[in-house]
């Protein structure tokens, strides 16, 4: 089954495997070509998928335990198989939140302020405005790769504290985030190897505060340099949605973010997420 494997996308990765229908079981051999692909591409696209959230709970779920959604501590259906990623507000209508310091139009990792953050992302395209509404992938093994050999040696021990909020670096902005969402802050290696794979990969964005023993000021202004880097264009995919649209990434060694290039307060822009859990990051 070459098909399988994919037909690469980019020369920042990922692949595109067509001819599936992921609302079915996957035979044991279907399921680990598919494994596979994810960990030699880091990325996967499955189009012209229709997925119920349950049948895209079932399919994520080959790669590993599935993650609850942190928005409340009962079990909620919703919450509980795949939650919804929008521009909606609570009454269903668009409204543009691109601005706000930990908007996901912010380049991130998911849940980097987890002390376990998770390994695998799912989003599926619901509903799309009819141009825009992108999501790019910035690979920073490469951005590691491409690093000189002085700040490889520089960087090689450093860790990063991570909180939800870090990126809100002035009183007027984090006044402006929901209450009781601040987490404790966690530290984890600025260099963080694959368990899988071993390559390295810079480990940073958008909820990175600071580097631990560095003076704020500074280790902030390194990650943002590195951040410039890894996000270069010749490290980054562009995924322009289509509706059934299944894409799956690896957070242990990509960076990602929507891109706010439609009328964010005008078109609704609806996906599917299923998050599933990872390792402690070393």
């Amino acid at each position: 089954m070459s098909r399988v494997l994919g037909t690469p996308l980019s020369r920042s990765g990922g692949a595109r495997i067509t001819g599936l229908d992921l609302s079915r079981p996957l035979s044991p051999n279907l399921r680990e070509q598919i494994v596979r692909a994810f960990r030699d591409h880091a990325f996967l696209v499955f189009p012209d998928q229709k997925l119920s959230r349950e049948q895209q709970f079932t399919f994520v779920a080959n790669f590993g335990e599935i993650e609850a959604h942190g928005a409340g501590s009962a079990p909620v259906k919703r919450y509980a198989t795949a939650h919804v990623i929008s521009n909606l507000n609570s009454e269903g209508y668009p409204v543009d939140r691109s601005s706000s310091p930990v908007s996901n139009y912010r380049w991130h990792t998911d849940k980097a302020y987890y002390r376990v953050p998770p390994m695998l992302t799912a989003l599926y395209a619901v509903e799309l405005p009819p141009q825009g509404g992108d999501t790019e992938i910035a690979n920073a093994a490469m951005g590691y790769v491409a690093l000189s050999e002085a700040t490889k040696r520089l960087i090689a021990e450093m860790r990063v504290v991570f909180y939800w909020g870090a990126a809100a670096r002035d009183p007027g902005e984090a006044a402006g985030l929901p209450a009781g969402r601040q987490q404790t802050p966690v530290d984890h290696p600025l260099v963080r190897t694959h368990p899988e794979t071993g390559k390295k990969a810079l480990y940073l964005g958008n909820h990175a505060s600071h580097i631990l023993g560095m003076p704020e000021a500074e280790g902030r202004a390194l990650l943002d340099e590195l951040l410039s880097h890894t996000t270069k264009p010749e490290f980054v995919y562009t995924h322009r949605w289509r509706i059934g649209d299944l894409l799956i990434w690896d957070n242990r060694c990509l960076l990602h973010r929507a891109v706010a290039n439609y009328e964010i307060a005008r078109y609704r822009r609806v996906l599917h997420r299923s998050v599933v859990r990872g390792t402690v990051p070393f």
